[in-house]
């Protein structure tokens, strides 16, 4: 069974929502790509952080282990997408929902 968390991201995958949270002690505000569990069988997700803070440059992907994860909304507003898909995502070894496989294509 998911957790609560693991169902609002895939809920905000599915409706194209904006995500805002607290990970790590930091808020966030990103637009989730791909969800589903990572190397250790851990809740993950894929998504693109466009505000919030960072101890990087934004916008940038974030992989975050939902566990970690806490203060979760979604909310409406422009869906942002990553610029740079010059390698293969290694945050989700066993995908759920992706949104441009499993969501776009059914539209």
């Amino acid at each position: 069974m998911p957790s609560r968390t693991y169902t609002l991201f895939r809920d905000a995958i599915l409706a194209q929502q904006q995500v805002t949270c607290t990970y790590e002690g930091r808020y966030r505000a990103l637009c989730p790509h791909i969800i589903g569990t990572d190397k250790n069988g851990g809740e993950a997700v894929l998504a693109w952080q466009f505000a919030g803070e960072s101890s990087g440059s934004l916008p940038q992907w974030r992989c975050l282990k939902l566990v970690n994860v806490s203060n979760v909304r979604t909310r409406d507003g422009r869906w942002h997408e990553g610029g740079s898909h010059r390698t293969t995502q290694t945050c989700i070894k066993k995908i759920d929902l992706d949104i441009n496989v499993h969501v776009r294509k059914l539209r």
